[in-house]
């Protein structure tokens, strides 16, 4: 559990809330280039254009009127994933892994739970309705590709896909976790909801210790497993791709979720204006420090694979005391 003042915080680098959105957000994200990473039909026609990997999309329903199309568009589909344009953390996101044997209009979540197809309509239709979206307005329902679990994270996970959040600093990638669904979290790697996230060492790719809530945790609360020293694969993909996040969106402070599928390798799910902070926490080090490392080395030429290979190169994982017990 986090024991520190924040004054301590601050002093060992550690980046608050308000420093967050007044030094960085507001000054590096101008509002105008929200709605590119806000809604995700923007983010994943960014991203195609950019020659970026995403999930393929197989339809969209963006009014009541269309909500009837669900059957036809997922006709063949044995699995998918429902979630809204405008939506985050996670909220609104039905994953569907499978049909009925008998019932093709019985649907199974990655809970494990069935679910008919009147419940997914009204479901859709109270994503179109709003319910679901940032600022509570209209908004669309995306039906994309369900990612297939890649055997790496099997230990750690619950029922669920694991993603990879980089936090990306004027085009630098600076710090990394991945999040690891629980039981609590619904299958889902959202640590809101109660996902485990564990810090990366950015030079190799290894995973660190964990962090659930505000608690450092060595073991997956479902599985018991280990958290540390997994290797994620294609690290300097992933690595690369965050990078081009920047050059996509233009946001200078930037969050890009990355998922690892079993057949087609990292795809970009979305990118946040607005990451949070927990990340120090998994990775037992405070942001500020590598932001100061960026500033001092930027280069404004040069290209994604290269300001990867500085993230790798300047941002090793430490050993070090627990900088969020000292008080």
């Amino acid at each position: 559990m986090i024991l520190a003042r924040p004054k301590q915080l601050h002093d060992i680098g550690v980046l608050g809330l308000n420093e967050r959105n007044a030094d960085y957000i507001a000054r590096l994200n101008p509002r105008r280039l929200y709605p590119l990473v806000d809604d995700k039909v923007l983010t994943k026609e960014l991203a195609l254009k950019a020659g970026m990997a995403v999930p393929d999309l197989y339809g969209v329903i963006a009014h009541q009127g269309e909500v009837r199309k669900f059957a036809d568009i997922v006709r063949d589909r044995e699995s998918f994933v429902i979630k809204p344009a405008r939506g985050s953390g996670g909220d609104g996101i039905f994953v569907v892994i499978g049909r009925g044997k008998r019932k093709r209009d019985n649907y199974r979540l990655s809970s494990g739970l069935f679910v008919s197809e009147g419940e997914i309509l009204h479901h859709i239709s109270n994503t179109v309705s709003g319910q679901y979206s940032l600022a509570g307005q209209r908004d669309h329902a995306l039906i994309e590709y369900c990612v297939h679990f890649e055997a790496t994270f099997a230990e750690v996970s619950y029922q669920g896909v694991p993603d990879i959040r980089v936090i990306v600093y004027r085009g630098y990638p600076v710090m990394a976790m991945v999040r690891l669904p629980t039981r609590a979290s619904d299958g889902k790697a959202n640590l809101h909801q109660g996902a485990v996230g564990a810090g990366v060492d950015m030079s190799t790719g290894e995973t660190l210790t964990g962090v659930l809530g505000n608690d450092v945790v060595d073991e997956h609360p479902d599985t018991g497993a280990l958290i540390a020293g997994l290797q994620i694969p294609m690290w300097d993909f992933i690595l690369e791709s965050s990078a081009r996040g920047y050059d996509v969106t233009g946001l200078g402070y930037l969050g890009v979720d990355m998922v690892i599928d079993a057949d087609r390798g990292p795809l970009i799910l979305e990118m946040n204006a607005r990451p949070g902070l927990n990340i120090q926490i998994a990775n037992n080090t405070g942001l500020r420090e590598r932001i100061e490392r960026i500033e001092a080395l930027y280069d404004p030429s040069a290209n994604a694979l290269q300001r990867a290979r500085v993230a790798r190169r300047e941002f090793p994982a430490r050993i070090q005391a627990d900088l969020f017990k000292t008080a």
